[in-house]
């Protein structure tokens, strides 16, 4: 068996703000690190934010994500860094000008592998399918002596694909980055989608997402650690950042590093790349933990605040002001925007007509 110290950066990015993003996931790495982390793994497209939509079709700005990863690998290494492999999700392009969306595995200042979405999804709120071209190559990178499968998000919700090959590459562990959008009772459709894929790959499964709002959007974390029996062993906080670092021990990599080429029933490519053989048993191990899930009223009312909160914060407004009638309906709006804004940077009016009785106004008073 070989050993890992994991860590799943569920971070709040902003779409659009690359340097910001950039600057973020230097700070999440660098307290992982201090945590001792020797794999980090960061949420889908988080350099430029999810969704980018037709951000996406404008050069200059996928030039500027590609441009942001070469510099955070220098950046990377001049924070003492180097030593730790980083995954990282952004928005690439081929060499046909098609955009992907990626992740990059950067290690000693470099770019060392990267993975195209398999998997596009092109419903309910998604559209990538209109965007972004499919990859069909899966990169197995061999880190402290255990072949780690990159996947993204859709990825794991699709049947086939890069789950079927991580399988047939008999990798140990599959990392999974995502921006998967909140919906009611998403974290148990999720928790039992994450056991399931860890079983059908036969690896352990490590499964990083965003948290915050953007647009009409909410995500809301709830990151994953699950054994290859689809036993939960990590499960972070729900609409909240927060690192998580695990001590992981997995099976170590029989494969050769030549054994590249076409899978069988999935049909990918199977790439290798080696980074690190061997592996020490930690001296102090983490021990896993696992949040408590909200309750179901809960994790709408905290969707909700959180949900106006980034929406406020992230388009610069700084004060809002709503009409107060007096009903429950403008009693909880106002509710949701104290808790979200502070109460100081709320204003309610008033605004009765010749038909609104007393009652109403002292209600809204």
């Amino acid at each position: 068996m070989a050993h890992i110290r994991i860590a799943l950066a569920q971070m709040n990015p902003c779409v659009g703000a690359i340097g910001p993003n950039t600057d973020a996931v230097l700070d999440w790495c660098r307290d992982a690190a201090e945590a001792g982390a020797q794999l980090v793994l960061l949420p889908e497209m988080v350099i430029t934010g999810y969704p980018v939509e037709d951000l996406a079709h404008r050069s200059t700005f996928v030039a500027a994500s590609i441009k942001a990863v070469t510099e955070l690998t220098d950046r990377l290494a001049e924070a003492g860094l180097a030593d730790v492999v980083v995954v990282v999700g952004y928005l690439d392009r081929t060499e046909a000008g098609r955009p992907q969306n990626k992740a990059a595995v950067i290690h000693a200042g470099a770019v060392v592998a990267t993975y195209a979405k398999h998997h596009l999804p092109n419903y309910g709120v998604f559209d990538e399918f209109r965007y972004f071209e499919p990859g069909n190559d899966l990169p197995l990178i061999r880190v402290c002596g255990i072949d780690v499968a990159i996947a993204i998000c859709e990825d794991l919700w699709q049947e086939g694909g890069p789950v079927v090959a991580a399988a047939e590459a008999q990798a140990g562990l599959l990392a999974v980055i995502n921006a998967s959008p909140y919906e009611r009772n998403k974290d148990d459709a999720r928790g039992e989608l994450v056991a399931r894929r860890a079983q059908e790959a036969g690896c352990a499964l490590a499964y990083v997402n965003q948290v915050g709002g953007q647009d009409e959007l909410v995500f809301d974390g709830d990151s994953l650690i699950c054994n290859r029996g689809g036993s939960i062993l990590v499960r972070g906080p729900q609409f909240t950042e927060r690192l998580l670092v695990c001590d992981l021990e997995l099976p170590a990599a029989t494969a050769t590093l030549a054994s590249t080429g076409r899978a069988g029933a999935s049909g990918m490519t199977i790439s290798r790349t080696m980074i690190s053989e061997t592996s020490e048993p930690a001296a102090d191990p983490i021990v896993p933990k696992r949040f408590d899930r909200l309750s179901d009223l809960e994790e709408i009312y905290t969707a909700l605040v959180l949900g106006l909160r980034d929406y406020c914060g992230k388009n610069g407004v700084r004060h809002v002001y709503q009409g107060l009638s007096g009903g429950i309906d403008s009693a909880l709006v106002a509710t949701i925007a104290c808790d979200a804004l502070g109460a100081s940077n709320v204003y309610a009016i008033s605004n009765p007509s010749a038909y609104s009785s007393e009652h109403s106004r002292s209600d809204a008073a």
